[in-house]
């Protein structure tokens, strides 16, 4: 296996691991699919300019796990108290084949590493639960952030 940087060519990749990652999160379908697109406008950018960046996991040349990153603009707070930013870890995917197999924690390494050299000191994700043992068991740890949808 091998990490590589995200690149361009990815995208449509990138949106179907996201939309793979949600519909088995149990996410309604018919949100999904204007989700993609509306997602792939948004990322396109983003990818060629790299503010969304990341890295792709090759098994035999064939692509079999995924891992988004982006420095988000944060005002300080008590995690980062003198830091006006945070890292995002989104869109981590593995093809059900090759999960167990360690790929998810090799790509939040690469994440992390990622992360120190850019000298972010926190980092947020927002987790499934088929993936929170994963994290947990990296040290990260659920916090007091809520939601609502103003629909």
């Amino acid at each position: 296996m091998a990490a590589r940087p995200l690149q361009s060519n990815d995208l449509a990749l990138i949106c179907e691991h996201r939309e793979r990652m949600f519909a088995e999160a149990g996410r309604p379908s018919e949100s999904l699919r204007s989700m993609r697109a509306a997602f792939e406008t948004w990322v396109a950018p983003r990818l060629n300019d790299g503010r969304y960046f990341g890295w792709m996991m090759e098994v035999e040349g064939q692509v079999v796990a995924g891992l988004g990153m982006m420095v988000i603009d944060w005002p300080p707070h008590p995690s980062h108290p003198t830091d006006d930013r945070r890292a995002y870890i989104l869109n981590v995917f593995v093809e059900p084949d090759y999960r167990g197999r360690g790929l998810a924690k090799a790509l939040m390494g690469i994440a992390e590493t990622k992360g120190r050299e850019l000298q972010i000191r926190y980092a947020i994700l927002h987790s499934t639960e088929q993936g929170r043992p994963l994290y947990e068991g990296l040290g990260w740890r659920a916090t007091t952030e809520m939601s609502i949808s103003w629909e």
